[in-house]
């Protein structure tokens, strides 16, 4: 048999054990949307997998150092990320409520930021009430996938590892040895690491023009390389009707909803803005508000606020299965950077796959109202549209001033109302401070109640009423 041939023969057996071990690792309501046929499969095989534990990949020790002893002696910055898996019940658009997966009660998980080069100590515990085993992916890592391996309910594990590029990386509930991984993921467990570069971020270059008499010119303008920052993590939810996951409906890519930070309509305008606006808090400004009252508290929506003339940095990932066409209605994207290379400068949409990340560096130059979009026309509908409000579109200024509600004119709404908590990033060596953060998220009450505790964030759902009465004084 010539060497060829045989190679063709290899490449066959290591595809249809492939195709064996992942189809032993899914439940039979998953199977049903595959063309798999386990039926069909050899029963010695399958069992002899079965006595494997199911889909675990094998595979040769990393180059790289990752012993937790060894690289705590090197040197580097440790910083250490701990992470619960747990299930809790969390609210969905319509009143209603859905199974959720999470990362320390929250969706998405808490987000991890370093510097290139730094270690990162990654520990997951799983309480022992949880139902199910959970595992984490780090995309930032670059390390045996055995690390990942689903941890008990009742039990701890911790690996570490070097955050060697720069960019912004997913991390999720993993697959090794765990079945049902698309469940877990889809249902809330993942997050996003931002890796910051080592030698800094690069300042921002815009091109504008100008006009000499007839000639038209070409000016080149340059923002330092401080930025005020949001994350914005898409992803889908394919729930049945009493919300818990829908395998079938995943297969079909017919998903329930959309979501931004783990909400639908989670950035749109709620009734404080109504009032501010529009001088009565029913009168919505908005064609979509879901989250409107106060009763709503963490989930009640909140807008983004920026200066104009400021250099404002997204951190975008894409978590699903669907494709973001990213844009931002009325705007131009200064500049695209995916893997700390630019791709891209003066784009209007930029396209992300699933599990895909970008950092976005613009400017707002004219005071207004800008949405973000999945330029999707579902993915718009079903919930991933984020409001940007720059400068004072709306006049407020004097009104604010008058009322006592702030003491002078301010440059962005936050000054007065904060940046909702779940859309701003840790604090970077690069990060323009927001002027004040509220608390806003897809999180338990626990965790929004300890938030309000920590004096650091502002219980906006306490202080509306407050500026509603100096407001109508």
């Amino acid at each position: 048999m010539n060497k060829r041939i045989s190679m063709l023969f290899t490449i066959a057996a290591v595809a249809v054990m492939g195709a064996t071990l992942f189809g032993s690792t899914y439940t039979q309501t998953q199977i049903g949307g595959q063309s798999l046929d386990i039926n069909k499969m050899d029963a010695d095989v399958i069992e002899q997998i079965h006595q494997m534990g199911g889909l675990q990949l094998v595979m040769p020790q990393a180059f790289a150092e990752t012993d937790c002893g060894a690289l705590s002696q090197t040197g580097r910055d440790v910083v250490e990320f701990n992470l619960t898996g747990e299930s809790v019940e969390l609210p969905i658009m319509g009143g209603k409520t859905y199974n959720a997966m999470t990362f320390s009660g929250q969706v998405p998980g808490p987000t991890l930021r370093v510097t290139q080069g730094d270690v990162v100590k990654m520990t997951l515990t799983i309480p022992e009430d949880e139902v199910t085993g959970h595992g984490n992916d780090m995309h930032s890592s670059q390390m045996s996938a055995g690390n990942f391996e689903s941890v008990n309910p009742g039990e701890t594990s911790m690996y570490c590892y070097i955050a060697e590029s720069a960019g912004v990386f997913k991390y999720h509930c993993s697959g090794v040895k765990l079945i049902g991984m698309d469940q877990h993921v889809l249902s809330g467990m993942y997050g996003i690491a931002i890796v910051d570069p080592v030698n800094g971020y690069k300042k921002l270059m815009v091109e504008k023009t100008s006009v000499s008499g007839s000639k038209v010119s070409l000016d080149r303008q340059f923002y330092d390389a401080d930025a005020l920052e949001f994350q914005l993590q898409y992803n889908q939810l394919y729930l049945t009707d009493d919300g818990n996951y829908d395998a079938t409906a995943m297969f079909a890519h017919q998903n329930t909803a959309t979501v931004v930070n783990g909400m639908q309509f989670g950035y749109v305008p709620n009734m404080a803005h109504n009032l501010l606006v529009n001088g009565d808090v029913n009168k919505n400004i908005f064609v979509a508000q879901p989250w409107n009252g106060l009763e709503h508290k963490q989930y009640q929506s909140q807008l983004l606020f920026v200066e104009n003339d400021q250099h404002v940095r997204l951190f975008v990932e894409n978590h699903g299965n669907e494709p973001v066409f990213f844009h931002i209605v009325g705007e131009i994207l200064d500049r695209v950077t995916q893997g700390n290379r630019v791709q891209s400068a003066a784009t209007e949409t930029w396209l992300l796959g699933g599990s895909q990340n970008m950092i976005v560096d613009l400017v707002f130059d004219e005071p207004g109202t800008y949405a973000a979009v999945n330029h999707d026309y579902a993915a718009i509908y079903t919930g991933a549209a984020t409001v940007f409000v720059a400068g004072d579109p709306f006049g407020l200024n004097p009104v604010l001033v008058e009322k006592g509600v702030i003491p002078e004119p301010v440059a962005s709404y936050a000054y007065a109302l904060g940046n909702p908590s779940d859309a701003v990033p840790p604090m970077g060596a690069q990060s323009i401070a927001h002027p004040a953060k509220n608390i806003h998220g897809l999180m338990t009450d626990e965790i929004a109640s300890e938030m309000q505790a920590s004096g650091d964030y502002i219980a906006l759902w306490e202080v509306i009423p407050i500026v509603a009465e100096m407001l109508t004084s």
